[in-house]
């Protein structure tokens, strides 16, 4: 949607999208929230420290007739992404407790800190375990992508490179 401040050259440009029932209501059971978008922007700003201003949520009749929940958002597609694959290792190690720090707050949000960090405790028990965790899941990749490469030798499933 386009809005219009004063003039012409002031734009505001808002984002709809469509939220659909979370996949996890089959088991879990239907939202708190009756409205799916409301679900999505509240789910939102528990991860986010700082959300979008424009944030929030409606129910539309649909052009096909059909009511729709939406979440809407300011339009803004700034978004950067890293090149991983030109970082030497110690830019990677850097990124990636970048991130690892990114999530484990956004993480530490949606939950109580206070409870996360007793459960955690002060000893590392949990970081060895996570670690531990992590190698034995690339092994599994290895081993994984080996058998991939074994069955296109032996002819049994087809694969193309460099798409």
């Amino acid at each position: 949607m386009l809005l219009l401040g004063r003039d012409g050259d002031d734009p505001l440009f808002l984002q709809f999208k469509e939220a659909q029932p979370s996949v996890l209501e089959p088991v879990l059971g239907p939202s708190a929230y009756e409205n799916h978008g409301r679900r999505v922007v509240e789910g939102q700003r528990l991860m986010q420290s700082a959300s979008d201003v424009m944030l929030g949520w409606v129910r539309a009749l649909g052009l096909d007739g059909e009511t729709r929940d939406f979440y809407v958002r300011q339009l803004w597609d700034a978004k950067g992404s890293a090149l991983i694959e030109f970082m030497n290792p110690g830019a990677l190690e850097f990124y990636g407790s970048i991130c690892a720090w990114t999530l484990a707050r956004a993480h530490a949000r949606s939950g109580d800190p206070v409870a996360i960090s007793s459960y955690l405790g002060r000893s590392d028990t949990f970081d060895r375990a996570i670690g531990e965790f992590a190698e034995l899941y690339a092994d599994q990749n290895e081993r994984d992508y080996a058998a991939l490469q074994g069955a296109v030798t032996s002819g049994r499933i087809e694969a193309q490179t460099a798409v």
